[in-house]
């Protein structure tokens, strides 16, 4: 009860710190949703053809994020529900995620050991311009596990470097997990999971509004596995 009555009293004052930030002025807000032919994250698949809705609010460098999953082409698919609080000053940027799955256990509000489907993770990073580099680790709820049998503190760690070519702004990435866990497709030790390259142009459909398309290729090194996912933005 009292473990209860403590993340109550969290999400309130979370929820305080929200409306406090939306009294202010230059706030901004991000309403948006893609749809991509397939879910995959940091080099693992995690899905078929998926919408994936954002909202979200910022204000002078703080930011409170809600991200989501639900499969369009099999209703088995995962669903997902995130939310990240992140901080970023210059090119430093700090942040929390709470991810949360519909498996082991579909109740949202469950948060007993060994029970849980949210997993916490916190994130570092720093963009340089042309490479900018961030490292996630995850530190309570669904973890993976070590060789050991014990929480793993699963961890990735990815460089990127955007550039513009031929009309389109591009991403180049490669990510790598850096110890064993069972959290990235069972990794046995330092392993490159993801290298991925993915190009984003706007269609122009009238004078006011345009319609992003973006398509990735991503590769596994450490499961052998390619994909080749296309997508679209939709926002206001």
């Amino acid at each position: 009860m009292k473990s209860l009555m403590k993340r109550l009293v969290f999400a309130v004052a979370l929820c305080g710190m929200v409306v406090s930030m939306v009294a202010q002025d230059k706030v901004e807000s991000t309403v948006q949703a893609d749809i991509v032919s397939q879910y995959v994250w940091r080099g693992q698949d995690l899905g078929d053809v998926s919408l994936q809705p954002t909202l979200g609010l910022a204000y002078k460098g703080v930011s409170l994020t809600a991200w989501g999953n639900i499969g369009l082409s099999d209703p088995g698919d995962a669903k997902e529900f995130d939310l990240t609080l992140a901080y970023k000053i210059g090119g430093l940027n700090i942040g929390v995620t709470d991810y949360w799955f519909n498996t082991p256990n579909d109740r949202y509000f469950s948060y007993a050991a060994h029970k849980t489907s949210h997993v916490f993770e916190a994130n570092v990073g720093y963009d340089f311009g042309p490479v900018a580099m961030q490292w996630y680790t995850n530190f309570a709820g669904n973890d993976g596990l070590n060789k050991n049998g014990r929480r793993a503190y699963s961890s990735y760690f990815e460089l990127g470097a955007p550039f513009s070519l031929a009309g389109c702004e591009w991403g180049a990435s490669v990510g790598f997990v850096p110890y064993a866990t069972s959290f990235y497709a069972d990794a046995e030790g330092f392993a490159v999971t993801n290298v991925s390259l993915k190009a984003v142009k706007d269609i122009r459909v009238t004078r006011s509004f345009s319609l992003p398309l973006f398509a990735a290729v991503s590769v596994n090194p450490s499961t052998e596995k390619a994909y080749f996912v296309f997508g679209l933005t939709l926002r206001p």
